[in-house]
């Protein structure tokens, strides 16, 4: 995956997000876990990419991290 479609997949999901943050009532707790999980992935895979191209390396060899290892990143 190219760092313009994770980019253009973290758009879609900040618009998800905040779709279900603007409902009047309470949002779908469970869709927006999953959507701010994906998002954590999403940003941890573009900054991997990005180090790995600062350092020579090839960005393709990155993975995506499971959410329960980038959701306890210290922020």
């Amino acid at each position: 995956m190219a760092d313009e479609e994770i980019l253009r997949r973290i758009e879609q999901l900040v618009d998800e997000e905040h779709d279900l943050r603007s409902v009047g009532e309470a949002p779908d707790a469970v869709r927006l876990t999953y959507v701010e999980e994906t998002l954590d992935q999403c940003w941890d895979l573009l900054r991997q990419r990005r180090a790995r191209r600062q350092y020579g390396q090839d960005p393709a060899d990155t993975a995506v991290r499971d959410a329960s290892t980038v959701e306890h990143y210290k922020q």
